[in-house]
């Protein structure tokens, strides 16, 4: 009887990977053309720059459509791409180390916020970045991804102004667009 859960997991597993691999290499760039139009990213640039006037982080925010075949393979989650975008975009390359990556990953609705050590020190309590992706996940299933974007960032900048990095104002030295991976 333990064998025979064992191969009906392995299946499920198998059929879950599956159907992810088929809804990231149809639905990624399909659904960043119709969920995020020019408008909507121009918001999050907006919101960026206003969320960035209440406290000394930095927020970069990064949509990503889907991960290729071989990242499904492998199993790539959307915390383990969240971490090596965190890198790739050197958002942890900034003076005071107060930077904040909000990363999507469109095609599994997924989200992830990576803060550096100067914004995360000890100081922000373990759940609330899980919080506010968990917020934002919440208003992309009901299709208001704009409206999440807007919320996510105002969530990290609510987070930052009570728990604010080290510094009184650090500039502005990452861009406040979005930017979308490819």
């Amino acid at each position: 009887m333990a064998g025979e859960t064992s191969v009906r997991e392995a299946g499920l597993r198998k059929s879950t990977r599956l159907s992810r691999m088929l809804r990231h290499v149809f639905s990624g760039n399909r659904a960043l053309r119709r969920d995020f139009p020019r408008a909507t990213l121009a918001a999050i640039e907006t919101a960026i720059a206003a969320a960035e006037a209440r406290h000394a982080g930095e927020i970069r925010f990064a949509i990503e459509p889907a991960l290729t075949p071989r990242q499904i393979r492998a199993g790539v989650t959307a915390r383990a791409r969240a971490l090596e975008v965190f890198s790739h975009l050197g958002v942890w390359d900034t003076e005071h180390n107060n930077g904040v990556l909000i990363y999507l990953l469109l095609a599994d609705r997924a989200v992830e916020i990576v803060a550096d050590r100067g914004v995360a020190g000890g100081r922000v309590q373990v759940g609330e970045w899980p919080a506010v992706a968990r917020r934002m996940e919440q208003r992309f299933r009901a299709g208001d991804f704009r409206g999440g974007c807007v919320a996510g960032i105002e969530g990290v900048a609510d987070v930052l102004a009570r728990h604010p990095p080290g510094v009184r104002k650090a500039g502005n030295e990452l861009p406040d667009a979005p930017v979308i991976l490819r």
